[in-house]
């Protein structure tokens, strides 16, 4: 279990909670009435369950319907404490935090990233002008200068010399590292 964190010092975190299937929007609904009745909006932010969009055909018809990305789990971006860690256990439908040995684990800002709910800063260690080195993709160990940065998009333009040619690419930041 969690030590308590009276100060409320730390940062809030996406953890995954595993439910008993179907059980997901019962889960989220209970846990968000809990945290308003215990006032704890401030140490448990959200709770969702991720959805995407799937296109069907029948019968010569489209229909769009929502499909869980997740099916037995939900996500909750909180503070962990004794009590956060205690009111999300006691919720009916909840098996567990999904981590090592029953400890709650934290998904990292790349995982974030990576299913697209919430967008994480990217901390990048070159500017423009600096030389980087592709470590991957199909122009892995090509060198080049960085010419562009577009942060909102995560990708950078890098002059790359190919057959004797100065030719931009564009690559995402996780394809470069300074050199």
């Amino acid at each position: 279990m969690p030590q308590d964190n009276t100060d409320n010092t730390e940062v809030a975190k996406w953890y995954v909670v595993h439910t008993y299937s179907g059980y997901e929007n019962k889960v989220k609904d209970t846990l968000e009435k809990a945290v308003e009745n215990r006032n704890m909006q401030h140490l448990v932010q959200e709770v969702i369950v991720p959805l995407e969009e799937q296109i069907e055909i029948k019968d010569d018809k489209r229909k769009t319907t929502l499909k869980k990305v997740f099916p037995g789990y939900v996500l909750i971006k909180m503070v962990l404490t004794e009590e956060t860690w205690y009111i999300v256990r006691n919720v009916r439908g909840v098996t567990g935090f999904v981590g090592a040995g029953g400890k709650p684990v934290p998904l990292t800002n790349e995982e974030i990233r990576n299913m697209g709910f919430e967008k994480v800063p990217v901390e990048v260690d070159f500017e423009v002008g600096d030389t980087v080195q592709i470590v991957a993709g199909p122009l892995e160990s090509f060198v080049g200068v960085v010419q562009e940065i577009n942060f909102e998009k995560e990708k950078v333009k890098v002059l790359v010399s190919m057959f004797g040619r100065e030719t931009p690419v564009e690559l995402e930041f996780s394809q470069i590292q300074k050199m």
